[in-house]
Formats: structure tokens, sequence, C-alpha cells
């Protein structure tokens, strides 16, 4: 188990650093910002500013899908 905690820690630093993961065969993981912008409160109705945010974001390898899809 604490093999598998760091390397996900390492994942981690490494996509705050503004870097790439990528696992062949099975996809790579990205971060993609995102710009301010005006959004909806779907409770209330209201118009809120949403902040600028960085999101991880995976994209799936093709082997992966290949084997997926059958």
């Amino acid at each position: 188990m604490e093999i598998v905690d760091l390397m996900f820690k390492g994942f981690v630093n490494e996509l705050k650093n503004g870097g790439r993961i990528e696992i062949r065969g099975f996809g790579s993981f990205t971060v993609r910002k995102y710009k301010s912008y005006k959004g909806r409160n779907p409770k209330t109705g209201k118009t809120v500013d949403v902040k600028p945010k960085r999101s991880p974001f995976f994209k799936v390898g093709r082997e992966l899908k290949k084997m997926v899809d059958g």
C-alpha cells in the first residue's frame, strides 16, 4: 500500500507542477486550465462568479479503448 501511495503522491506533484503523466496502453493525465466565467446557482437561480481553476483531465489510451470496445 505504501508503494501505491508514494506513486500517487508523485503523480499529484507532477500535475501540480504542470507536468503530464502517460501510462502506455492505458492513458494520460494532464491539467486543464479554465478561465473565470459567470455561472448560475441551480438552487437559487442567482448568477455567481466562478473563479479560474485548474482541473485534472484523463485521456484514455488507444489500446485500452480497443479492449473496452471489444
